[in-house]
């Protein structure tokens, strides 16, 4: 069982510093795959801690959370142990952009997480703030605490989250601090940054939090979860929904007192430099940006069952607090609202992902792992992802067992990771289904189908739960190759498609073409035949995998040779030390890239921004 340790000493094969979503990924992997772990954390309370909005999933977002369960990960349970309210997006869209969302309760949550590490074997958590990381020959041996206490570790995962040398503003007020009430990480950055490792500044922002009694809910619309709701984890038998969330707008009125704070606003007077994210902008950018809308989407939810915190999403914002109080009490329903906490924005450092191997080690430090908004993204759910990966690889290593990289065309995690090493963006990253080529062969259904083997064999997945997924497999292939062979009659479903409005047949055709209608439902249809396909009805997700699967079988097929001839391209491989100023005719954007970020295929190569098609030409010619 794992134990919580007062002061930390002696010797670890993984060393995790962070308890956020990244640092229990990491932990949680590298304790059950046999290493001695602990995880380092300022406070073991905030384990876990939702910092801003108390919910898991969203478009793209939920795919990475079903890809996290699938290898064996816990953001899937945990989301559904605590969920509250939940939602699959995108339903009136193709299966390839449909993501589950679930509102969470943001006490439970974090209570659950540290249950759940507390279970496990071979990992001990220490309350300690660490300030130094050790070296040895360019390879981390381990870290250093405030306290004077030495760790020595294998291997280091470092997810620090937003707390390396961070600023919280609230208008022109700036208070250290990486989450309401939580110092700042000092001194680290400066460190990596000694040992070669180059940073940047980013920020991010919250809302404010309301209470929930002064608030006037009947004027507002009612936003409710679906029925029934599906769960995140396979290993989830049923969740139910336990609260509504609501819907209002800012008006006019909203956006002149926000403008009247402008000149008190740390974004708009440069005093905060970090670069926010493009796609969840704060209410002033929105005004600014979008200055057509008279008005914007603004969202109620209850943060907890047991507290009266609503949080207002869409209405994140770091101005004065008086703008804010008479910005909020201006929307419809709101008039009367009383301030939990204003809303601020953080500051902080990251190291530039290019920095990184596709396994989440630093080129510059063996043995060193980055995980989570260290690099530069976004997310509780892009975080919990590179945490696990950087856990199992930081497992691996000490074990002597090679590397594992997810390739892009089998997981949304593979998409995440290769886009932060290759595209070197200069604003923080959040995963979207249109980043991924391949989007329809990375649905969130067959998350398991995809990755479950791998979280097998890296002994993160039981062999119950894997003897499951098989025999799943074996009766959607039994289900498909039926339909394809097995003749839909005419008088046995012309009835049901006149129903539809559908064409009637004229002559029997297999039900897997009858299939591809799109106001076809497979289930609907293999109910006309009775008790012949009793067998398969008894299992609705199979049904649905196999739907998918036949009305969307050219376009997959397409995208499968897609991948494979990306593949290919990644299997001519440019050597770690390969000396790019050999190459005549690469441009000189490419030459700094390619030797800055040093890909390691050709297929890599191609996908960093500036390496232009005739580079990669250029390139290929030299490599052959």
């Amino acid at each position: 069982m794992g134990r919580i340790l007062r002061r930390g000493e002696g010797s670890y094969d993984v060393v995790v510093v962070g308890g956020g979503h990244a640092g229990i990924e990491a932990a949680a992997a590298a304790a059950r795959m046999g290493c001695r772990t602990a995880l380092l954390t300022m406070d073991v309370r905030a384990i876990g801690r939702l910092s801003c909005n108390p919910a898991i999933g969203g478009t793209a977002k939920g795919h990475l959370v079903k890809e996290i369960d699938a290898l064996g990960g816990v953001m899937g349970v945990l989301a559904d142990r605590s969920g509250l309210q939940f939602k699959l997006l995108n339903r009136s869209k193709g299966p390839a952009v449909w993501s589950l969302r679930s509102q969470n309760d943001k006490r439970l949550y974090p209570l659950y997480a540290q249950e759940l590490l507390l279970q496990l074997p071979n990992l001990d958590i220490i309350p300690a703030t660490v300030t130094g990381i050790l070296v040895r020959h360019d390879r981390v041996c381990g870290v250093k605490t405030e306290d004077g206490s030495v760790l020595k570790a294998r291997a280091v995962v470092l997810c620090s989250g937003t707390f390396l040398n961070a600023v919280m503003w609230t208008g022109l007020r700036a208070v250290k601090g990486g989450r309401a009430g939580e110092p700042p990480a000092e001194g680290i950055a400066e460190l990596l940054t000694s040992y070669g490792l180059q940073r940047g500044r980013l920020k991010t922002g919250t809302p404010p939090r309301l209470a929930a009694e002064s608030i006037d809910f009947h004027r507002l619309e009612p936003s409710y979860g679906d029925d029934p709701p599906q769960p995140f984890s396979f290993r989830t038998k049923q969740v139910r929904n336990r609260i509504v969330c609501y819907v209002t707008h800012t008006t006019p009125e909203t956006h002149e007192i926000l403008r009247r704070g402008f000149d008190r606003s740390p974004m708009f007077t440069g005093h905060i430099k970090g670069r926010g994210p493009r796609y969840c902008p704060s209410i002033e950018d929105k005004i600014v940006r979008f200055a057509d809308k008279s008005s914007h989407r603004i969202v109620l939810e209850p943060e907890s069952l047991g507290s009266n915190s609503i949080y207002v999403n869409g209405f994140s914002t770091s101005l004065p607090e008086e703008i804010q109080e008479e910005g909020i009490r201006s929307i419809p329903g709101l008039e009367r609202a009383v301030f939990l906490r204003p809303g601020y924005a953080v500051e902080y450092d990251y190291f530039f992902p290019w920095q990184l191997t596709h396994w989440l080690e630093t080129k510059a430090l063996g043995g060193l792992f980055f995980a989570g908004q260290i690099n530069g993204t976004s997310g509780y759910e892009e975080a919990a992802a590179q945490g696990l990966i950087a856990g199992i690889n930081a497992a691996l290593q000490v074990q002597g067992r090679g590397t594992f990289v997810l390739h892009r065309s089998e997981a949304y995690i593979g998409v995440l990771i290769d886009d932060l090493i290759t595209k070197m963006g200069d604003e923080p990253y959040r995963m979207f289904t249109a980043l991924a080529e391949y989007r329809l062969l990375l649905r969130q259904d067959n998350a398991d189908r995809r990755l479950m083997r791998y979280g097998y064999e890296l002994g993160l997945i039981d062999a119950q739960a894997y003897e499951q997924l098989l025999e799943r497999e074996e009766l959607l292939q039994r289900l498909v190759a039926t339909l394809q062979s097995e003749r839909a009659a005419p008088e046995a479903v012309n009835a049901y498609l006149a129903e539809l409005g559908e064409s009637p047949l004229e002559e029997p055709v297999p039900l897997a073409q009858l299939t591809r209608r799109p106001n076809v439902s497979l289930a609907a249809l293999l109910a006309l035949y009775g008790e012949r396909y009793a067998w398969a009805l008894r299992y609705p997700q199979v049904i649905q995998e196999a739907e998918i699967e036949l009305r969307y079988h050219g376009y997959i097929q397409r995208q499968l040779r897609e991948a494979e001839l990306l593949r290919q391209s990644e299997q001519i491989r440019i050597p770690e030390d390969f000396d790019y100023t050999r190459v005549r005719g690469l441009s000189a954007e490419a030459l700094e890239k390619l030797q800055r970020i040093r890909p390691p295929s050709l297929g890599h190569a191609a996908r960093i921004a500036g390496v232009s098609p005739a580079d990669i030409a250029v390139l290929a010619l030299y490599l052959q």
